[in-house]
């Protein structure tokens, strides 16, 4: 039963959240305790209300889940837990939220309250609209980044938000790409209407645009006057060949692989997306922090 509702939590789609964490490397917070932990609550809040939202759409989308190879293994999908269970579950992780929100900048407990009725509208209605069911998503990606940047007290780079909007734009249109071309293979009827209206060509073309973009809008950031006044330094514009790589490497996995339908999964568990990553935002801190020298070697 504990594995079933961990399983209805969704913990693996929590990665997506440390898009939160953002503000707080690039405004020179990050070895500040009373910020980190700050931000680490605002983390745990969307957690929090991302699986409470996800156990809503599962509700909701039970019967549609049933008719999809693998979303037909869900808890509520699967029968394995009822929707009594998952109501009560609901109530608990809402609790919770408020609890530890309560103790937050009032305008994160707005961000936050704007992101669960999003994800509710979208789980009703907007998830069938072509187009704006990707937007939608994209949006939370942004609410998250500014709900991390209110929860230390800070202001976000305009660059920032402009960049975390198109690397979520890029990663919901290879998830409706995805699931698209293996309804297509299968020679089956998409469950969702909305993906009828899809085309591969289409969702191609879009992926070479928010592709695009995402580096272009990083790059910029890198070497704004603002950023090099902040951060002291011009090299950051280097680790631009970092999100290059990402943005390649997550391309080559949508023609050549099955598992960016789940974008996290691809995220998580290919390795030399994970190796970049890991490098980049060491990198990222050793240019923002130590303007590239060490104590050791001035």
């Amino acid at each position: 039963m504990i594995r079933t509702a961990l399983s209805l939590l969704r913990p693996k789609q929590w990665v997506k959240n440390v898009v939160v964490f953002a503000a707080l490397i690039f405004s020179k917070e990050f070895f500040v305790p009373g910020q980190l932990l700050f931000a680490l609550g605002a983390f745990c809040a969307f957690c929090l209300t991302a699986s409470a939202v996800y156990i809503i759409n599962d509700i909701f989308d039970a019967e549609a889940d049933r008719a999809h190879p693998e979303k037909r293994h869900r808890p509520i999908a699967s029968e394995a837990i009822t929707r009594k269970n998952a109501l009560i579950l609901l109530a608990a992780l809402l609790l919770i939220d408020g609890l530890l929100l309560s103790f937050m900048h009032g305008m994160l407990i707005f961000l936050v309250v704007a992101y669960f009725l999003m994800n509710l509208a979208y789980s009703f209605k907007l998830k069938e609209i072509v187009l704006l069911d990707v937007f939608v998503i994209a949006a939370g990606f942004m609410l998250r980044v500014l709900g991390g940047a209110y929860a230390i007290g800070v202001q976000v780079s305009s660059w920032i938000v402009l960049c975390s909007m198109f690397i979520s734009l890029f990663l919901g249109f290879a998830k409706r790409r995805a699931e698209l071309v293996n309804f297509i293979m299968s020679k089956t009827e998409p469950p969702r209407r909305v993906l009828r209206l899809y085309r591969v060509d289409f969702l191609d073309q879009m992926l070479t645009i928010t592709g695009a973009g995402t580096v272009i809008s990083y790059a910029l950031y890198t070497v704004a006057p603002r950023t090099t006044q902040v951060f002291g330094t011009d090299d950051l514009i280097y680790t631009t060949i970092f999100v290059l790589y990402g943005v390649f490497r997550y391309l080559y996995l949508i023609h050549a692989s099955k598992q960016v339908e789940n974008p996290t999964d691809a995220l998580i568990s290919d390795v030399p997306i994970l190796a970049n990553g890991t490098i980049w935002i060491l990198a990222c801190i050793y240019l923002i922090y130590f303007h590239g020298k060490t104590p050791l070697f001035p």
